[in-house]
């Protein structure tokens, strides 16, 4: 068996598109209409309860999205078709972070708030490659979340999730982050395309979470619930996914001021690599971005990366992880160079590659 194929079968890795463009808003915009800081904690909250307080904190945030759209029936006829999940309040004035797919072919969208009020939205944009959308509500003084951005989290660490399942509003479920970096296909994700570079949890998340906040112990929103593995299909239990809002925020910002977001499109495979798997394949380093696929033609094929290579950096950033890539790949554009620093056969490299853009 060829070495490739025996390392495939090891690693897990999908086709990626490396996600999002640069943040277009200026400073004052942000400082106006974003949160900078978590809401403060009630003082009728014991101290030793800290999912009650991250609870008051987001859940004033935390709207519910109920669309409606006319489906063709297997007939061919038209009929009419509700569905629900949630959303988080981005920013002040109006914008409402959700997923694509919580509004995808609807013809009307409406927000029900915290508070019991309700408000008629419109589509800004979506972005189906990362599961985003941006809706507006015409209201200015909103409960804006504070979206954490270069979170550090690490496994272990308490995660609140909060939503509208069943249509429950405001339903909060905790747990911890589970992992990181996590990858998961089309047939799971609800829709055309893999996600990648996502946030795993074990805080329960069901239908009509989807859009709703991931929140950690300060009250800050660190993820965009996305996904979650049905156990009656896979067997496992309290596996859930949520958006990091590093994209998030990236993804809404171009939204807003666009009406969409592009993509840079690095045309790799990749894994992180263990160092199981370097010990295993002899390989000169043990941490680094595995390389496991590249796409004929694509951008990364034509500057000369191969598989099995390591990049261990990308500008003057260390890679450490795929996840690290990816964020550092945040700041760029379609069209924009990034110069790679990658191991291969036990030297290190330096492949500059033109970011393409995903199709």
């Amino acid at each position: 068996m060829r070495r490739e194929a025996v390392l495939a079968m090891i690693v897990f890795a999908l086709m990626t598109a490396v996600l999002t463009g640069c943040s277009l808003l200026q400073d004052g915009q942000k400082a106006q209409n974003i949160a900078q800081t978590a809401p403060g904690v009630s003082g009728d909250i014991p101290e030793d309860e800290p999912v009650a307080q991250v609870a008051a904190q987001v859940s004033p945030s935390v709207v519910q999205v109920n669309v409606e759209a006319v489906q063709r029936n297997q007939f061919g006829g038209a009929q009419e078709a509700r569905g629900l999940g949630s959303g988080v309040i981005y920013r002040r004035d109006g914008y409402i972070v959700t997923n694509n797919h919580v509004i995808q072919g609807a013809n009307e969208v409406n927000i029900a708030f915290a508070d019991g009020t309700t408000e008629s939205g419109e589509i800004v944009g979506t972005d189906p490659y990362t599961d985003l959308a941006v809706i507006k509500v015409d209201r200015e003084d909103l409960p804006a979340a504070k979206f954490a951005e270069n979170a550090d989290l690490v496994p272990g660490q308490l995660a609140v999730a909060i939503g509208s399942p069943a249509g429950f509003e405001s339903t909060v479920t905790s747990g911890v982050i589970s992992g990181l970096n996590r990858e998961i296909p089309p047939e799971l994700s609800r829709g055309d395309t893999s996600l990648v570079d996502l946030i795993q949890t074990d805080a329960a998340i069901s239908p009509g979470n989807s859009g709703g906040a991931l929140a950690d112990r300060s009250g800050e929103v660190v993820g965009i619930n996305v996904a979650y593995l049905p156990p009656q299909q896979t067997g496992a239990e309290n596996i859930g996914f949520a958006i990091p809002t590093d994209t998030a925020i990236s993804v809404a910002d171009q939204l807003i001021e666009d009406g969409e977001a592009t993509q840079p499109f690095l045309g790799v495979g990749l894994a992180t690599l263990e160092a199981e798997t370097a010990q295993q394949f002899d390989l000169s380093v043990e941490s680094g971005a595995l390389v496991t696929n590249v796409e004929s033609g694509g951008p990364s094929d034509e500057a000369g990366v191969e598989v099995e290579d390591v990049i261990v950096a990308a500008g003057s950033t260390e890679i450490q992880d795929s996840g690290d890539l990816l964020g550092v790949l945040r700041d760029y554009r379609p069209g924009d160079s990034v110069e790679l620093t990658v191991v291969r056969s036990g030297e290190e490299q330096e492949i500059t590659v033109e970011l393409g853009e995903r199709g």
